[in-house]
């Protein structure tokens, strides 16, 4: 090697020490992942404990023992994806209600996030998998008005301001009376904008008193217990804590998006 190519080579594999190094990438939870967690921890503070299911179910757990037979016009509001032997992909989080009741006895209140699947065209506001916080509490003396009470209180540490939620008629087999709830937009305050439609109040769950028939199906005596059930769609949490309009965005992978929570 002659003196030109030792110079050359020696300023090629220089290395100086006092230059700071490139930082590693460091990853972090994906914008969901972090809403649960929150859901958990307030929901945790107000004495309910996480439990959880598989997310291959039984056309009993799925369906019938929710009161919701085979046949029946509502198992039309579930575009299910069907397995062999009667099993499913659990379209809702509600099964896990079923399973906890079977081995645990009241009184109890117990929230199950998970999976879940429906066969349904993908959009800005739908997609066929996305997440789910199952709710439910059984006691002697539970109304409606507990819900509510809980509910709201739930929104508002969520939200870190207050928050009002309303009650509106619904229709669910599991419950009866069944609502959908609406909560205080948190983008105007209640005053009206474009992502409350101009009324004030967002869409965001349903809910209601435990169905009879759901009890009597897991040997439950509902003269002598009674509660509520309510589902929230984490990702449309998700999509109201961060501005975000469209669901896909969350499932994209695209590290543009996600790196900014």
């Amino acid at each position: 090697m002659n003196k030109k190519d030792l110079k050359i080579s020696t300023k090629k594999d220089f290395f100086d020490p006092s230059i700071p190094g490139e930082k590693a990438q460091i990853g972090h939870l994906h914008p969901i992942t972090q809403v649960l967690k929150k859901v958990i921890d307030i929901f945790s503070e107000m004495g309910f404990s996480v439990v959880e299911g598989p997310e291959v179910e039984t056309e009993w757990y799925n369906f019938d023992a929710l009161n919701i037979p085979k046949d029946h016009p509502a198992r039309d509001m579930w575009d299910t994806f069907w397995l062999k032997d009667k099993n499913l992909l659990r379209t809702h989080t509600s099964p896990v209600q079923i399973r906890h009741l079977e081995k645990n006895n009241p009184p109890l209140r117990i929230i199950a996030p998970g999976r879940i699947f429906r066969h349904e065209a993908t959009d800005a506001s739908h997609e066929i998998n996305f997440y789910q916080v199952e709710g439910l509490m059984i006691d002697r003396e539970i109304s409606a008005a507990n819900f509510k009470a809980i509910i709201q209180e739930f929104f508002s540490r969520f939200f870190n301001k207050v928050v009002e939620a309303r009650l509106r008629p619904s229709f669910f087999p599991f419950t009866e009376p069944s609502f959908e709830v609406d909560m205080s937009c948190v983008v105007c305050e209640g005053t009206g904008c474009s992502t409350c439609s101009q009324t004030g109040w967002i869409e965001l769950m349903g809910a209601g008193m435990v169905h009879p028939n759901v009890l009597k199906s897991v040997r439950m005596n509902p003269k002598n217990w009674q509660g509520f059930a309510f589902g929230i769609g984490l990702d449309r949490l998700t999509m109201m804590k961060y501005k975000i309009n469209d669901i896909r965005m969350l499932y994209s992978g695209d590290l543009r998006f996600l790196k900014q929570f």
